[in-house]
């Protein structure tokens, strides 16, 4: 049976403030707190309210037929729980229904992936741990930012556990293949991809409202129709897109998200169902290996990284950020800590870019790329200096390798630990179980003491002469 696995990313970029030269050394806060307040406030006004709320009447009114799929980088929480805590509560409504899968992503929304693979497993645990006391499940499947992916960041992902993985099904990399098969990662066979079907999800995200596209206005039963026309063995169909496409790049006005609300009935008088990535991984057989030897990701015609690293300056401020990336993953100071997150966002590189798109791109507060290339380099200016002064430069390598190693067994070590104290508590509670049960048993077949019989009380009888005796 074909089966459509939808999908929608939750993230919201912290917006940097003007930082000057003469700031470095002497001012370390490096946000602008309205612009941040303001933005997602609108964001979960227009956006994230509105679809989540349709999301769950969906679930309500299929009778758990309709289900979806959605990821929250740790950045964007700790902007809902802040400015937009309403969001969080439709996020568990949404949980409590059955039907939504969350996916385990970057905690940063950074490109860690890329650079340093310490770093970037560290994140990725710490969002799936930050998912699990929210939801109450750790995620199974990974999204990595903006869906990059690559051969060795495969192997990454399935060395950390995870059975599946979401990328964009690349033109460029699939040839004359299908994205509506499984494929998996030719490193770590064990590790299911499903591929995002680049066309069917932007004439979503990116064409719906356009009155001048060839297919304007698009409505759930065509929709649901060019799925149905597809060859029969082809078994998945990915939708992936970012939440805010729904009240932001396609307007309420437009009515998409009564378009969203008619696609289960549409998708199940043809038959189709839908699934979560969990459900399709663990149904589903891979159909091949999938070839991946440079970085694919979603985004722009290229589907590649060149958005981020595509020119002089990218490379120069990535290159410089994760030159600290071994002080900062041994580090324990909170703020540093935190502001290795918010640094680490992808979009802080994405306004660098000079690329040529054919959708436009915010820049925020910046005029040209190379005004956010030197307000970012003056911030991170001042951020080496406070890492520097907590791990000077003149560490010698082997002693800082040292401290790294030491880290990182005790981590084992804790890991191990924990696992062996889980095991631990499930075998006592086995074990009191079993008590209680063998208790009951012994209490059922044991009989019940008759009680003796209360003797009567003994009558006075009279004597002949009239005497009374017993």
């Amino acid at each position: 049976m074909r089966t459509i696995c939808l999908y929608f990313e939750i993230h919201q970029i912290i917006h940097l403030k003007r930082y000057r030269f003469f700031d470095i050394g002497t001012n370390h806060y490096y946000y602008d707190d309205y612009a941040n307040e303001v933005t997602i406030n609108d964001v979960a006004e227009r956006s994230y309210i509105p679809a989540l709320s349709t999301l769950i009447d969906m679930v309500k009114s299929s009778n758990g037929a309709f289900k979806v799929a959605l990821s929250i980088s740790g950045v964007a929480l700790e902007q809902l729980e802040i400015h937009a805590p309403a969001v969080i509560d439709l996020l568990h409504q949404l949980n409590d229904t059955g039907c939504c899968e969350f996916l385990a992503e970057p905690y940063s929304h950074g490109l860690s992936s890329l650079a340093n693979e310490e770093c970037f497993k560290e994140e990725v645990m710490r969002q799936s741990a930050k998912m699990k006391q929210l939801f109450g499940k750790a995620p199974k499947v990974f999204r990595n930012s903006s869906l990059i992916y690559n051969d060795e960041i495969g192997a990454m992902v399935a060395s950390m556990g995870f059975k599946g993985m979401l990328t964009e099904g690349a033109r460029h990399i699939l040839g004359w293949k299908s994205p509506h098969y499984v494929y998996h990662c030719n490193m770590s066979p064990n590790l299911k991809l499903l591929l995002r079907d680049y066309k069917l999800s932007d004439d979503i995200s990116l064409r719906f409202s356009n009155s001048e596209w060839s297919e304007y206005p698009l409505f759930a039963d065509k929709y649901i129709g060019w799925i149905d026309e597809l060859p029969q063995e082809e078994q998945v169909i990915n939708i992936f897109m970012e939440l805010c496409a729904l009240g932001i790049y396609q307007p309420l006005s437009s009515n998409v998200l009564e378009f969203l609300k008619a696609l289960p009935a549409c998708a199940k008088e043809r038959g189709i169902t839908f699934s979560t990535p969990t459900e399709v991984v663990t149904k589903l057989k891979s159909v091949s290996q999938l070839d991946v030897p440079y970085p694919l990701s979603w985004v722009d015609e290229e589907r590649d990284t060149s958005c981020w690293l595509g020119n002089v300056m990218q490379r120069e401020a990535f290159n410089k950020l994760y030159s600290v990336a071994e002080r900062v993953h041994i580090c324990t100071d909170r703020r540093i800590k935190q502001d290795w997150d918010y640094l680490q966002a992808s979009n802080n590189f994405r306004f660098m870019t000079t690329k040529q798109s054919s959708v436009s791109l915010y820049r925020g507060i910046y005029e040209s790329p190379y005004d956010a290339f030197t307000n970012y380099m003056n911030i991170l200016g001042d951020f080496i200096k406070r890492v520097d002064s907590l791990y000077p430069v003149d560490i010698d390598n082997e002693e800082l390798n040292a401290l790294l190693t030491t880290i990182k067994n005790q981590g084992n070590e804790i890991e191990v630990l924990h696992k062996e104290l889980e095991k631990a508590q499930a075998k006592l509670a086995k074990e009191a179980k079993k008590a209680e049960k063998s208790e009951k048993a012994e209490k059922a077949k044991k009989p019940t003491a008759k009680k003796p019989a209360a003797k009567k009380p003994a009558t006075k009888k009279k004597a002949e002469d009239g005497t009374l005796f017993d």
